[in-house]
């Protein structure tokens, strides 16, 4: 199991013995972690996509090529970001990889200060990522806790609606639906009502709908 706050990892794919150890002696010069793979399939049989970091890929290998394994990541959920690093006659392929998802690609030869902007780039993506997805997942735990009726209550306040008609259409005082609205609140962990419609939106726009339904 990936510790919460594991250290990030620059995973490198490229099936050229010679790059594989330069980017690896490249990328701990300056203090980043690295391992290297010599196929992709290699590098799928470890990777557990909890695991924060970013992957340097070759296009063209033998067996799976980059794009491929970019296709097989992306269908496993996994939110690593991708830099392809190409041959002259690669860019197409580098190209349509970037519409799939990819974070960037630099031809080679490349310069080694150009490399490493790119990854640190991608790493601090993949944590802006990451922690959006963390903060998704809690408030999704803390809107669980909420009761039916204050669920009901939920969607009510985040459609706008005032007490007294909230009270009209759940057959409720309004002090009642006062009641409802301060544990919302309160088991929401929202300090407002435009942050709580603000979570809730950002939930939204994440959540799976398998029914037509919506996240709350």
């Amino acid at each position: 199991m990936i510790a919460k706050n594991a250290q990030p990892i620059v995973f490198v794919v490229d099936d050229d013995e010679s790059v594989r150890e330069s980017l690896q002696y490249l990328l701990r010069s300056v203090g980043l972690e690295c391992q290297a793979f010599a196929s992709a399939a290699e590098f799928l049989g470890i990777y557990d996509r909890a695991q924060p970091g970013c992957l340097v890929l070759d296009v063209r290998m033998p067996g799976l090529s980059g794009p491929e394994l970019q296709r097989l990541l992306n269908l496993r959920g996994a939110i690593i970001p991708v830099i392809f690093i190409t041959g002259h006659g690669d860019i197409s392929m580098a190209v349509d990889a970037m519409q799939q998802g990819a974070s960037d690609f630099l031809q080679k030869p490349f310069r080694d200060q150009d490399l490493i902007d790119r990854i640190q780039r991608a790493l601090e993506k993949d944590g802006r990522t990451r922690a959006a997805l963390e903060e998704h997942a809690s408030i999704r735990e803390r809107i669980a806790t909420l009761t039916p009726r204050e669920r009901q209550v939920l969607k009510l306040m985040t459609q706008g609606k005032a007490n007294r008609i909230m009270a009209h259409e759940l057959g409720l005082s309004r002090r009642t639906v006062e009641i409802h609205r301060a544990r919302v609140m309160a088991k929401s962990g929202a300090a407002s009502l435009a942050q709580l419609v603000r979570m809730m939106t950002d939930v939204e726009s994440q959540a799976p709908q398998t029914d037509g339904g919506s996240a709350y």
